[in-house]
């Protein structure tokens, strides 16, 4: 199976009509954004254009279609097999780009199911895109709603045709497989709102429909130095949030997850915890480490290594994992910490000024950065079965055991 990734580049908020109000890339500005370190960074030097700019989604601007074109021919002439899924992608939005059409066709002719990885159709000014879509092959697409109401649309996602971009979501779910996705603005779109817009959705055919935790500060994920997004707006805790996730999942036949919590149907994240049985064959932990996560996964961290004999799991103040930076380990207590320490495969850490900062107390520490992913979340799992969420924990805790077993001390 080989999947083509088309990016398209492209600027927040610059390249997609304005930002939305509740944007995470709202108020980045030209601020410099220092490196923060990553998994893709020289073990000697501390940055790399992803963290430096990918995790700001940095780009000149759109790239014409020619250098896209060029990029394309290459990826297929280093490819060996066929091609079974072309995504188009990038930092600004698709619907915005300015030579679409025109890129629609040239994917079209390499006869592959099209997904669009992310719109939020505030370019489109036309329903008949739908139908352009469709005959060029497009089979997927996720697509921002935020509210079945125009009028909430236009003020909060400042499109200027909401009505035809809900149109366009008419015309596409009628087809093809669409996944609605919506920020949760807490006295906005939740509530009687979120009720209708989740009825509109399932009535139109909407495969499913992804809720995201609207975030406000540091600690719910802003490393950019740009919260809050929206001052004074109030956020939901994990559990409300997770809550209201269950709720408008009960009320609908069409699938409802969440992120950070949860996918309802599915058991996830850390689904895993609800199988004895594939705990049971999960390797025991024979070493001896402290597990560093965000603070929305380290109560299941905990609760499936403690089923597998046991680990040290230590939350930091930041919710989501992958986001977690230099910052946020500073502010562990450094006498709790094992000789080892494993932080998530995706953290935005430079090893070697983790090791500095968790050494800090006069012990030296090992530094180990982990799997990548040991569960999937709402925006992964959305098209996934029960089994393939449950094949991606147990191959992800098998690494992370194998990792404190063999580095633990």
């Amino acid at each position: 199976m080989v999947q083509l990734t088309v990016d398209i580049g492209g600027r927040p908020g610059i390249d997609c009509r304005g930002f939305c109000a509740y944007c995470y890339f709202r108020h980045t500005g030209n601020r410099e954004i220092p490196a923060f370190g990553c998994r893709y960074c020289l073990p000697f030097v501390k940055g790399c254009d992803y963290c430096r700019k990918g995790v700001k989604e940095e780009y000149p601007g759109f790239k014409p279609l020619r250098e896209v074109a060029d990029t394309v021919l290459a990826d297929i002439q280093s490819v060996r097999g066929d091609i079974t899924r072309v995504t188009i992608s990038g930092g600004g939005d698709p619907s915005c780009y300015p030579e679409f059409v025109d890129l629609v066709d040239l994917l079209a002719s390499l006869e592959a199911p099209l997904h669009i990885g992310y719109t939020s159709g505030k370019g489109f000014d036309d329903p008949g895109i739908a139908d352009i879509l469709i005959d060029a092959g497009l089979t997927e697409i996720s697509f921002t709603v935020f509210a079945s109401d125009p009028a909430l649309r236009r003020r909060y996602m400042h499109d200027p045709t909401p009505e035809v971009s809900l149109e366009i979501i008419r015309g596409l779910a009628a087809s093809i497989d669409v996944y609605a996705a919506s920020v949760i603005l807490p006295g906005v779109n939740d509530g009687t709102v979120l009720r209708e817009t989740c009825r509109w959705l399932e009535e139109i055919g909407v495969k499913g429909h992804i809720l995201m935790r609207f975030a406000n500060t540091t600690d719910q994920g802003l490393i950019l130095g740009n919260g809050p997004i929206i001052a004074d707006h109030p956020v939901q805790t994990v559990e409300e949030f997770s809550a209201m996730v269950a709720s408008a999942a009960a009320g609908c036949t069409m699938k409802v997850s969440g992120t950070p919590l949860a996918d309802p149907d599915l058991g996830s994240p850390f689904a895993i915890r609800h199988e004895p049985d594939l705990l049971a064959r999960l390797p025991r932990v024979e070493g001896a480490a402290s597990v560093i996560t965000g603070s929305v996964a380290a109560p299941f961290i905990r609760e499936i290594l403690d089923a597998c004999g046991g680990c040290d799991v230590v939350p930091v103040a930041k919710e989501i994992a992958c986001l977690i930076t230099a910052d946020d380990l500073r502010g562990l207590d450094l006498s709790t910490l094992a000789g080892t320490v494993i932080i998530p495969g995706r953290s935005f850490v430079f090893l070697p000024e983790a090791e500095a900062i968790l050494s800090a107390d006069g012990i030296h520490r090992q530094v180990i950065r982990g799997p990548e992913m040991l569960t999937a979340d709402a925006e992964t799992s959305m098209g996934m079965t029960r089994d393939g969420v449950l094949e991606m924990e147990f191959c992800g805790f098998t690494d992370l055991i194998g990792m404190i077993n063999l580095y633990g001390r």
